[in-house]
Order: structure tokens, then C-alpha cells, then sequence
């Protein structure tokens, strides 16, 4: 039976990659010492997903090395819809299905999240994410740090603050979608590893993913 809520993150989950890494490659595609810069995103994106350093201090320091614009975002979202995780994709019809019950909490950022979902029916009342903040210029200056999901548990905060009931579920690939187990509302914490497996975060999941139709097996047996 599908659960009352399933909660799916969306970096290396719903797609394959992590998004604030694709921006970054094309904020610094033109840069002197490109690969270096990169390479130091990609480390921080995953110290913070392995739980080895707090969420929100890898998103900070992330933001720090990169100096973007709004144009940028139009140009990435175009490039994430195009890498939608296989198995999501061919199961789109029973993900629109099912959307009414689905939430998307990620550390991602809702400019990049929303458009790719909405394809698959999820609302964007429905995605809980972080949010850019603006110039007058439209350059990206930082992260809303009013926004819970900026914050370090961002995802157990937001997800207790829904006040959810009944049969909660998770997908994700990273330690904070496995603390919405620990420390938050959800019942089943499944580790999803079609895109990257993280052995310590295996180690500590109710079941293990290696696509999405596994979550639709479970749910329909």
C-alpha cells in the first residue's frame, strides 16, 4: 500500500546528479582554475551529504565559491530536466498518480526543483527547498536564511512542521534524508542507490533501492 506521505529528495535521487554542482559547472566553465574550484564544490557537496559536515555549513561555503546569476538558473534547469533519474522517468505515470501524497524536501533550491517536478504532477506547494536570494542586478547573493531548509536539520524541522500522520516514507541518498528518520517524523528510511551508493548511509537505512521500481514493488506487494 502507498504510504499516507512519501518524502523524496531530489539531488542524486530524483536526478541523477547533484544540481548546485551542475550550476556550478556552468557558472565556472570560463573561470581561471575551474577544475580546482569544482573539484572543492563537489568535496563539500559530499561532506554534507555523508553527514561529515553540518548541512548548512557545505551549502554556505558552496555558495561562497561561486558568483552566479538568475540566468544561470533558466540555463540549469533546462540541463537537469534532461538528467531525470531512469527509473523515475519511466514511472512517470505512476509518480502523477500518486502526487497528491508526495513531497519533495530537498537542500536543493526550489528555482531548479520546481519546474522538473511539475512535470511529473507534483504542485509546488508540495517542495520544500532553499531559496536564492536576489540583487537588484539579479545576481544571486546568497541562501534565505529565513528559509528552515537553510538551516542545520532543515529537513527534520520542515518535515515536523507539516504536522504529518499516518505511514510516512523516505527516499534519498544522503544523511539528512536518513535523519527524517531519526529525528523526525517518518516511519521508513529506504537508502536509494541508483545514482551513488554511500555505504554508511546504507548501513543505517530500512531497505536499500537500487531503482524506483523497488519502491513500487514493496508498496504494491
Amino acid at each position: 500500500m502507498f504510504p499516507d506521505t512519501l518524502i523524496i529528495d531530489f539531488d542524486s535521487t530524483f536526478i541523477t546528479g547533484e544540481s548546485l554542482d551542475e550550476l556550478s559547472k556552468i557558472v565556472l566553465k570560463n573561470y581561471p582554475d575551474s577544475a580546482k574550484h569544482l573539484n572543492q564544490i563537489h568535496e563539500l557537496t559530499r561532506a554534507g551529504m555523508e553527514g561529515k559536515m553540518p548541512f548548512d555549513e557545505s551549502l554556505s561555503k558552496r555558495i561562497q565559491l561561486l558568483n552566479f546569476h538568475q540566468k544561470d538558473i533558466a540555463e540549469v534547469t533546462q540541463l537537469l530536466s534532461e538528467k531525470i533519474t531512469p527509473s523515475f522517468k519511466r514511472n512517470k505515470k505512476f509518480i502523477f498518480d500518486h502526487a497528491e501524497n508526495i513531497l519533495i524536501i530537498s537542500g536543493g533550491f526550489r528555482e531548479m526543483i520546481i519546474p522538473i517536478v511539475a512535470d511529473y504532477g507534483i504542485a509546488p506547494e508540495h517542495v520544500f527547498a532553499n531559496e536564492f536570494i536576489y540583487d537588484v542586478n539579479n545576481c544571486i547573493t546568497e541562501v534565505n536564511q529565513e528559509n528552515v531548509m537553510a538551516q542545520e536539520g532543515g529537513k527534520v524541522s520542515q518535515a515536523k512542521a507539516l504536522r504529518l500522520y499516518g505511514e510516512i516514507h523516505v527516499i534519498g541518498d544522503g544523511f539528512t534524508d536518513y535523519q527524517l528518520k531519526v529525528e523526525g517524523p517518518t516511519t521508513k528510511f529506504y537508502a536509494f542507490v541508483e545514482n551513488v551508493r554511500r555505504e554508511n548511509i546504507c548501513k543505517l537505512a530500512d531497505g536499500i533501492l537500487s531503482n524506483f521500481d523497488d519502491f513500487i514493488k514493496i508498496v504494491l506487494d
